[in-house]
């Protein structure tokens, strides 16, 4: 009964982070597993999955092929 009072703490999962700085991103990317990459109509989303969080990037198309050659982890287009 104890070890069932506690399991639901390892079910709960943190909020994606929101990322602004492109320096921050790719130091981030070398503990990253891989990078989802989203392209909408006007910005590209860059989501970072670490074993912890989410990160996201929201970045302009034409700044996207820069940071993206940047990272240091597997790249997945969604």
């Amino acid at each position: 009964m104890e070890e069932l009072k506690h399991s639901w703490l390892i079910e709960v999962k943190s909020m994606p982070e929101e990322i602004f700085d492109v320096e921050r991103f790719v130091q981030i990317s070398e503990r990253a597993e891989y990078c989802a990459i989203k392209r909408l109509r006007k910005t590209v989303k860059l989501k970072l999955r670490t074993p912890k969080r989410l990160y996201t990037l929201k970045v302009e198309p034409t700044m996207a092929e820069e940071i993206v050659k940047k990272l240091r982890c597997e790249i997945r287009e969604v």
